[in-house]
């Protein structure tokens, strides 16, 4: 198996975890916390998303972020602010993102997936070794980045899996 085929079947797996934490839920439901301070789905599912869309979107040359094209941020109650990715959010800030519906978290979602998963499939052995931040010691390569990201995306989707299960 090539490193990319490897990386695509990790992506791969997450929209039927998204898929599965929010269809059928109400726009009320994506908003609704199991206890006051606590991530609601909507956020949940919004904030693995911005993750993907921010760091991916850094990896690939030119690339813009699918947030700030269209009306996502709007139709998530937002401003199309690029920095927001919902890291270190207050509780009032979780509180503040309003997807509109399951359909408008999974659209997003799978706008970025696609992105991700069509540049992943084009990336060698020898990319993931490419110094992508310097910031951390020891610096941080490619491979590195990707394993992080899809380790929080499949962290939140089974957050989020866990708090439907908690909806009244």
């Amino acid at each position: 198996m090539r490193v990319s085929e490897l990386l695509v079947e990790g992506f791969g797996r997450l929209p039927d975890l998204v898929r599965g934490a929010v269809d059928g839920l109400t726009a009320e439901q994506l908003r609704w916390a199991p206890a006051d301070g606590a991530n609601t789905i909507g956020w949940l599912v919004w904030h693995l998303t911005r993750v993907q869309d921010d760091h991916v979107t850094e990896l690939i040359d030119g690339a813009e972020q699918v947030w700030v094209n269209g009306d996502w941020a709007a139709r998530f109650g937002l401003k199309p602010d690029p920095d927001d990715t919902g890291y270190g959010h207050t509780a009032a800030q979780v509180l503040a993102v309003h997807p509109e519906s399951p359909e408008v978290l999974v659209g997003y979602f799978e706008a970025v997936s696609a992105r991700t998963v069509e540049w992943l499939a084009t990336l060698t052995e020898q990319d993931l070794d490419r110094i992508v931040d310097e910031r951390w010691d020891p610096p941080v390569t490619l491979g590195v980045r990707l394993v992080s990201v899809l380790d929080d995306d499949t962290q939140h989707a089974g957050q989020a899996a866990y708090v439907r299960g908690l909806i009244p």
